[in-house]
């Protein structure tokens, strides 16, 4: 197993909020929205309008079978708090985040970051880990005080993502043919020829 040490580059930090002007409880949103939002803001408003498309890729499923069948004696897992996270492995002092592989290992560190965020909100000071379970890999996280800014910064932006009346313009994006909406945003409508 591979240890790795995750340090923050502070380039994706913008320090637009002022801390105590943020209210959590109005910006607080499922932690899979926090990863969409860094994989793709498109898919980040598909899905908070119901329209998922999770259930029809290949990836998805393999993933959630690597999830199901990873850390089997860990003791607490799928720990939901709020029905806004899912906590995969809580052990001790740490959370864990199962994920197949760390080709999205920016919005992957964000996610957990987020539910450390959360969870500090609430008044529990915990440290994460994702573990890679393909690469037998795992990334430590601690929420730092830029984290922190990045991840108030982006439920701003989430915000205004999701109350937006249409979705942001479709970009194209290295995995995007990977991506479980690929055919719902590459498909052109076509002219009535009558």
């Amino acid at each position: 197993m591979i240890l790795i040490d995750i340090s923050f580059n502070e380039k994706h930090i913008n320090n637009n909020v002022d801390s105590l002007e943020f209210d959590f409880q109005t910006f607080k949103v499922q932690g899979i929205k926090v990863n969409y939002y860094y994989v793709c803001k498109r898919k980040l408003w598909l899905f908070d309008k119901g329209i998922s498309m999770e259930n029809e890729s290949d990836a998805v499923l393999e993933g959630k079978l690597i999830h199901e069948n990873s850390y089997p004696k860990a003791k607490t897992r799928e720990v939901m708090i709020d029905d806004l996270l899912k906590i995969d492995i809580i052990e001790g002092d740490y959370i864990k985040d199962v994920k197949k592989s760390s080709k999205m290992r920016h919005s992957d560190t964000m996610q957990i970051a987020y539910y450390l965020f959360y969870l500090k909100q609430l008044g529990v000071m915990k440290k994460g880990t994702i573990n890679y379970v393909r690469e037998r890999k795992i990334e430590k996280i601690e929420l730092t005080e830029d984290l922190e800014n990045e991840i108030k910064n982006a439920l701003l932006e989430i915000n205004k993502i999701l109350n937006s009346k249409k979705p942001p313009r479709r970009e194209k994006l290295p995995y995007c043919k990977k991506c479980a909406y690929y055919l719902f945003c590459y498909v052109e409508e076509l002219e009535d020829e009558t």
